[in-house]
């Protein structure tokens, strides 16, 4: 089960998670998770370029030790990245020292201070870890990226249109939204993200990479 719409409460949880961006203007802020992968990050690449969209990429580290070109592309286009661990843990399932190592070694390959956790799943004790509050033996300086709004691109029971679906029914001026550059969203991404530019491009919005 999962939420397309993240509900006010699950914010209330996590409180110094990001779920969202305050903005005065019609801006998205698109994320994509779990690339870079050879046939689908270059795809949403080509895809942001038409519209002049900056996104932010939540990259697992062995996947960008698999293809480091793909990864200084999304930089050298001008979006930005994120740590997504280095083989997609979750963090209720693991050791919190463990769950540290696996970021650490992605942090070889990513260079960044934000971080999203696979399937959302961190527990309150990680999130002080990673942001400061406790000492810990990462960079304890990151923003932990949540969202506001899932495509729901990663589940196979739906159609590219129902992800499309599901981000204008959900996104609103300053919304975090969800897609993945991986393969197996791949058959629904590749129809929910151009429409996704389209529609919100018609309605006068902006896509841009995160900036914290």
């Amino acid at each position: 089960m999962y939420f397309v719409k993240t509900p006010w409460w699950l914010k209330k949880l996590y409180p110094s998670c990001v779920w969202d961006i305050p903005v005065k203007e019609k801006t998205l802020y698109l994320t994509f998770d779990d690339g870079p992968h050879p046939e689908v990050t270059p795809f949403v690449l080509d895809q942001l370029k038409q519209y002049n969209a900056k996104g932010t990429f939540f990259c697992i580290g062995k996947n960008v030790a698999a293809h480091p070109e793909i990864y200084r592309r999304i930089l050298e286009e001008g979006h930005r990245t994120g740590n997504h661990t280095n083989n997609h843990l979750n963090g209720w399932k693991v050791t919190d020292e463990l769950y540290l190592q696996n970021i650490l070694a992605a942090g070889k390959y990513i260079d960044s201070n934000l971080f999203r956790p696979p399937y959302g799943r961190i527990t309150r004790f990680q999130v002080k870890l990673l942001t400061g509050i406790r000492n810990s033996p990462v960079n304890n300086n990151f923003s932990i990226i949540m969202w506001d709004v899932l495509s729901g691109d990663f589940d196979v029971t739906l159609s590219g249109e129902a992800c499309f679906l599901n981000v204008i029914k959900g996104a609103q001026p300053g919304s975090l939204v969800v897609f993945h550059d991986s393969e197996k969203a791949f058959p629904r991404l590749k129809e929910a993200l151009p429409k996704t530019l389209q529609y919100f491009s018609e309605q006068g919005y902006r896509f841009e990479a995160i900036g914290l």
